[in-house]
């Protein structure tokens, strides 16, 4: 199991993705442990090494008895990318974890690439933290678990018995109550708010317009008057904002950590043109282009292979999966051959192409659907 041990105490952590990738660091919650970060892994990883973190109390790390610092919380972050062998990273951490944030970038600059900010605050309600670091020592954490649900999530979310919620739900029953509370002292205990202005990270700060934890009011709009020159997006969220808007929380995260980049993408075009169809289709055509269609092949390999199919918000398995759908819906017979060929030596399979083509004829009519099934027949049985 992947554990370092900090201030003698153990510490759960997960680390993925290619090795000499940036690392980004993931934060948790209150009440939440590493699990809550699942949504953006697979999103986040073939641009990152991601490494996520159970926060002392919490999760699969050590329950060290009594009050805790928001200081002794961020200092075991040093210790475990020290650890590690990480000298530099980007930190991504929401509410108890965005505080930890704040004190990196005021006391451990040197360490971080960037910052983001999400659902937190420089100041929280200390009473309220206070009544519920008691609450749970004395009744249990099931004694809090109902109300910090619906702080959690928005309605729908809850509504639609999103499984990611009911994670949350689980392992904030499972947490032990000591650790709770000793990161609700941390918490509790945190006003960084005159201190903000030292914070020269590049940062982003991420509100979830419904967050009744940490709303834009009072928290989010001091973090964003006070920390030099910060972004700031408001997401259709609660407080776990993550959860609550997915892909937008994504989004969010690589407009400011990959901002685009004032280069001609025609090479990274290319990289990714010949990942998708297969380096010996792309040299053959760059080879037989002429003076008459060379324009064109520069002008498709710069945008649609290198502005479309670099984009993150969607990964190449699903850009495989549409280009297959609207091929076919078009009658593009050869292209959706050229693509079907890349995706089956790349991994994707029967199974895969038989749903995407059920769609293609419910949407697009049985006779596309037909033609689409033999062609894929012909090169599935082709091995």
């Amino acid at each position: 199991m992947p554990f370092v041990t900090v201030d003698n105490t153990r510490m759960y952590y997960r680390l993925e993705g290619n090795p000499g990738a940036p690392v980004l660091v993931m934060s948790n919650s209150l009440g939440a442990d590493h699990g809550m970060w699942d949504p953006q892994v697979a999103g986040l990883l073939p641009h990152f090494q991601v490494l996520r973190y159970d926060t002392r109390g919490h999760g699969a790390s050590g329950v060290p008895p009594g009050e805790y610092s928001m200081e002794r919380l961020a200092r075991d972050v040093l210790g475990l990318t020290d650890a590690l062998g990480i000298s530099s990273f980007a930190f991504c951490g929401l509410s108890m974890g965005g505080a930890i944030g704040q004190w990196l970038a005021i006391h451990a600059a040197e360490r971080l690439i960037a910052l983001v900010l999400a659902n937190t605050s420089s100041r929280f309600n200390g009473e309220l933290l206070e009544v519920r670091r008691q609450t749970v020592l004395k009744n249990g954490m099931a004694a809090v678990v109902e109300t910090a649900m619906q702080r959690f999530f928005l309605p729908e979310t809850l509504a639609r018995g999103d499984t990611h919620a009911s994670t949350v739900r689980s392992v904030l029953l499972a947490t032990d109550p000591a650790g709770y509370a000793g990161c609700c002292a941390a918490i509790r205990d945190v006003d960084y708010t005159a201190l903000l202005p030292q914070i020269r990270v590049p940062t982003l700060i991420i509100i979830g317009d419904h967050d009744l934890s940490t709303p834009w009011t009072g928290h989010g709009e001091v973090l964003a008057a006070r920390i030099p020159s910060a972004r700031v997006v408001h997401l259709h969220a609660a407080h776990l904002s993550n959860i609550d808007q997915p892909q937008s929380f994504n989004a969010a995260l690589f407009a400011f950590l990959q901002p685009p980049q004032a280069v001609d993408p025609l090479d990274a075009g290319m990289r990714v043109r010949k990942q998708v169809l297969g380096e010996e289709h792309v040299e053959r055509s760059m080879a037989q282009a002429t003076d008459f269609n060379r324009e064109f092949q520069a002008h498709i390999t710069r945008y649609a292979w290198g502005t479309i199919w670099t984009r993150p918000g969607l990964d190449h398995r699903t850009r495989r999966l549409l280009v297959l759908a609207m091929t076919s819906t078009q009658g593009r017979w050869e292209e959706f051959r050229l693509h079907l060929r890349a995706a089956r030596a790349h991994g994707m399979e029967a199974c895969d192409i038989k749903e995407v083509l059920l769609q293609v004829a419910i949407y697009a009519g049985v006779p596309a659907a037909n033609t689409g099934f033999q062609i894929a027949r012909e090169e599935i049985e082709k091995g």
